[in-house]
């Protein structure tokens, strides 16, 4: 039988509205988390890379995640793997802050998998090259673009 008791958006779909910790994780109502990155909110690929290299630069990979997802759901047909894979980075970047070592891994592969496409002809200054080589090492936090830091 469904429950009525589950947090919902203003469109009724179901939203976890507890609040997380700067690793995306739960918390219990009340408690005091950190401030979620809005969905749906449109960036152009430049504004969406600096946002979410700002949010890795923090130290908050699952954030960079929700941003890079939003550029995932509205990138045209040709980049969406590109988004896709750089939202997997993220991901297996928090699994690595959060201590899930196989998680990490499983999700570094996999955004590898999904942006090495790209090596060739990487749109939007994405440095595709270093990040397939950051991602087979799982060190530090990536540099999406290339120039200086």
């Amino acid at each position: 039988m469904p429950t009525t008791d589950r947090d919902r958006d203003e469109q009724g779909r179901a939203r976890n509205a507890r609040p997380r910790d700067g690793l995306g994780r739960p918390l219990p109502y009340g408690a005091e988390g950190v401030e979620r990155q809005p969905e749906g909110v449109p960036r152009t690929p430049a504004e969406a890379l600096a946002e979410a290299q700002r949010l890795l630069d923090l130290g908050r990979p699952f954030h960079a995640h929700e941003v890079l997802e939003d550029a995932w759901k509205a990138a045209p047909e040709a980049e969406r793997e590109l988004w896709r894979g750089l939202a997997q980075l993220a991901v297996g970047l928090t699994h690595a802050a959060r201590g899930n070592r196989d998680g990490a891994s499983a999700l570094l592969s996999r955004g590898a998998r999904n942006i090495s496409p790209y090596l060739d002809d990487p749109p939007h200054g994405v440095d595709v090259a270093c990040l397939v080589a950051w991602a087979a090492t799982g060190a530090g936090v990536p540099r999406l673009t290339g120039g200086p830091r």
